[in-house]
């Protein structure tokens, strides 16, 4: 097969889909690998090196020009001309970006295979989960920065300060981001509720991590409740293919102290935060009623080295199987076929149609 791997193009994107150890190990397959010129430059791979592991270095159009593609993140506008009925590998969050990128891949025919979607035998989401993981640390690390009062935020440090907790977190969602974030708060020294929905998980959660942790029972009530007195509101709700839930209210961002901040996670499906919008890494936070929003759609791409190594170790035996078997073979493994979010001019994810009101366009792979 020829397998085609991009360079990303988003804001201050550095990840690449494919480590010089993936395109070796495919190479080795036997099958073609094309890869776009400076792919890894931004996360530490060299052309050389994909050279060495048996790649042929080609413009954009070239690796685009394959029977799959593999990336990080979902096409750009720019990148529409190249879509013509390959498969494509990566993150697409449909439900939370413009419908064009949709309308985009039913008339081209395009097979969407979306990381965030794809399942493993139990159920998981193993190739969102790294990238999950990556921003549930980034969030509690932006939100310290931003409530900075350098970046008008009101001074609080999340920390301990000879002993004494300082700072209030408020994680909403209890997921790997939700965990992750839960953790890099607590070992700062900050006093962190996780709003859940299960509190036998939140005791599972709270044995692995150190410090003031303790649980919420998820509600508009209770999060009303605790709005006026955070420092800090994580959003970690997912919705599985789905566009995310509005947990946090206009009204509720109106009572959070000035120079709060807000780190809406879910940005990528939508935004959990009624007052969010997207944002970039160039331009990352707005404010909404005095409270510091920072909505970056692509977060784990500010740690481009660390968040390839684990997206290329999460997502190089899939390649493999799409590879080696094709797509309709494929089919047949149900974790899989919940990748499929697009199919031969129609969408494959009920849930994607029914948030961009596309129904008409709905057709179940089975």
């Amino acid at each position: 097969m020829r397998i085609g791997v991009l360079k990303e193009i988003k804001d201050k994107e550095c990840r690449v889909a494919m480590t010089p150890d993936g395109v070796a190990r495919l190479v080795g397959l036997g099958h073609r690998l094309l890869v776009e010129f400076g792919a890894g430059d931004g996360s530490g791979f060299s052309d050389h090196q994909y050279r060495q592991a048996g790649a042929e270095m080609v413009a954009a159009a070239d690796a685009w020009s394959v029977d799959l593609v593999v990336k990080v993140k979902e096409p750009l506008p720019s990148e529409y001309r190249f879509l013509d009925q390959q498969m494509v590998f990566t993150f697409f969050h449909l439900s939370g970006v413009d419908i064009a990128l949709t309308e985009e891949l039913l008339e081209k025919q395009t097979t969407a295979i979306a990381y965030e979607t794809l399942e493993d035998s139990r159920g998981g989401l193993p190739i969102l989960a790294p990238m999950s993981a990556v921003a549930g640390n980034m969030a509690v690390l932006m939100g310290s920065y931003y409530l900075a009062s350098f970046n008008r935020g009101r001074g609080m440090q999340l920390a301990t300060v000879l002993g004494k907790s300082s700072g209030k977190v408020l994680v909403i969602g209890d997921g790997v981001v939700g965990r992750h974030a839960a953790k890099v708060a607590a070992a700062m020294g900050a006093t962190v509720y996780v709003a859940g929905l299960d509190e036998q998980k939140f005791q599972a959660i709270k044995s692995d991590i150190i410090g003031d942790v303790r649980f919420l029972l998820s509600s508009s009530e209770s999060i009303q409740a605790h709005a006026p007195e955070v420092d800090l509101v994580v959003g970690a709700v997912l919705s599985r293919g789905a566009r995310a839930p509005k947990v946090l209210t206009e009204a509720m961002v109106k009572t959070m102290p000035p120079g709060s901040v807000a780190v809406d996670v879910s940005i990528d499906q939508g935004g959990c935060f009624e007052t969010s919008r997207p944002t970039t890494h160039s331009d990352p936070v707005f404010v909404v009623h005095d409270v510091i929003h920072y909505c970056v759609t692509n977060m784990p791409g500010a740690y481009p080295r660390t968040s390839t190594i684990a997206l290329a170790d999460a997502t190089i035996a899939y390649v493999e199987k799409i590879a080696e078997n094709g797509i309709e073979r494929l089919l047949e493994d149900q974790g899989f076929a919940r990748a499929i979010n697009t199919y031969r001019g129609k969408i494959t994810c009920e849930k994607v149609a029914q948030d961009l009101g596309l129904m008409e366009r709905y057709r179940a792979l089975k």
